[in-house]
């Protein structure tokens, strides 16, 4: 780590720790007086230099490699509101505009304001009634009319739609091609005819309900609204999900160590049975084993942004890290809570919500299961990770 990158981590740290966490309580409950205060945070962090640390600096952004930015991010992640308080969580979706946006008219329009935190995405890809883990199965259509896209479908999981400038909707374009060429990516801008939100979904570790179900009837978008080429829905979607579930890796390592800080401080405060916890012996195999654990995640991480920064794929790395981070947060959290006690399961600290949460990371973006299944299969054609140097 060079000590410029050091210098910005500990940057990055102070604003966190000192201005993101202290207002969790006004973000969490909701309201204009939590969007005032996230604007606020906004605003500071562009003054201080820390907005969109790793966005392409032709966007506006910071520029760090994935690797420098993982580095950074895992301090974002320390809270759930550090990542759009600094303008990194629209990160998936600049790197997919950026790579498919054929015209300056629309990168003006839509990829610009994202970078600079003046919109919102979000994406329509998970349908309920069918398996969201088998993007094949989408029945979502768009049929191409005097030079319009006209789309028709259902959709749930389509985070921050209700907030969201546009929603790149994922929809069968080519029923008769072979299933992982038949499906493309279209804009659809907010507010567009037929457009509709039947209701923001409330979920586990989510108070407010950020995942919509939403309905398109007879949605008319132009031509040009299409994102890369036609039929290659599953390239685009592969673009924003590969660096995406490294950025919840990152993420999740900060609130494993947010959740391990609060296990020791309990465990060095708290006197049960004659002695600290941090004297007991399984108290202590929960400290080493988290330890373990989370720079085990760590270096995980690591290695697949850099394998990212290589070749743009990394696809074995990033399937492991995304269940074995999941699991790693999982249990972190599980034994933070078990040291705090039943203060652990109340609203006084963030371990609960935190928890709620970390069940959630083994789901989206792919279940375990098929991250472990993709894992398997690279490892039986002889692609084990320790038979390459390092670079």
């Amino acid at each position: 780590m060079t000590d410029n990158l050091r210098e910005l981590r500990a940057r990055v740290r102070t604003f966190i720790d000192g201005e993101v966490i202290p207002a969790e309580p006004v973000l969490d409950a909701g309201g204009p007086e939590a969007a005032a205060a996230m604007n606020g945070l906004m605003a500071s962090a562009k003054k201080q230099g820390l907005w969109a640390l790793g966005h392409p600096a032709e966007l506006g952004g910071g520029g760090l490699s994935l690797y420098d930015f993982a580095l950074v991010n895992e301090v974002i992640g320390r809270s759930e509101y550090g990542q759009r308080a600094l303008g990194t969580l629209s990160m998936q979706d600049s790197i997919m505009l950026d790579r498919y946006l054929a015209s300056a008219e629309q990168r003006t329009r839509w990829l610009l304001p994202l970078v600079a935190g003046e919109i919102r995405p979000s994406v329509a890809m998970t349908e309920p009634e069918v398996a969201g883990s088998d993007p094949t199965r989408i029945r979502t259509t768009a049929v191409l009319e005097g030079g319009e896209w006209v789309i028709n479908g259902h959709k749930w999981f389509t985070t921050g739609a209700h907030h969201a400038g546009f929603t790149t909707v994922f929809a069968v374009t080519d029923p008769e091609a072979d299933p992982h060429r038949s499906i493309s990516a279209i804009l659809v801008p907010a507010g567009t005819p037929g457009l509709e939100i039947v209701r923001a979904v409330r979920t586990m570790g989510s108070d407010h309900g950020d995942h919509c179900e939403i309905r398109l009837t007879d949605v008319r978008v132009p031509e040009q609204n299409l994102l890369g080429v036609r039929g290659e829905g599953f390239a685009v979607a592969q673009r924003r999900l590969g660096p995406g579930r490294i950025f919840h890796a990152m993420r999740w390592l900060g609130q494993a160590q947010r959740a391990f800080d609060l296990m020791c401080a309990r465990a060095k405060s708290r006197e049960a049975h004659g002695s600290l916890l941090s004297e007991k012996g399984e108290i202590r195999r929960y400290i080493a084993e988290s330890a373990a654990e989370i720079q085990a995640a760590r270096l995980l991480t690591l290695d697949a942004a850099r394998r990212y920064d290589l070749d743009g794929r990394a696809k074995l790395e990033i399937s492991m890290v995304k269940f074995w981070g999941a699991r790693m947060l999982h249990n972190v959290i599980d034994r933070a809570i078990q040291v705090h006690g039943a203060l652990g399961v109340t609203e006084d600290t963030p371990l609960e919500r935190m928890y709620r949460s970390a069940r959630y990371a083994r789901i989206y973006d792919g279940p375990d299961e098929v991250h472990r299944m993709v894992v398997a299969r690279q490892l039986l054609k002889g692609n084990a990770p320790w038979d390459e140097l390092p670079a």
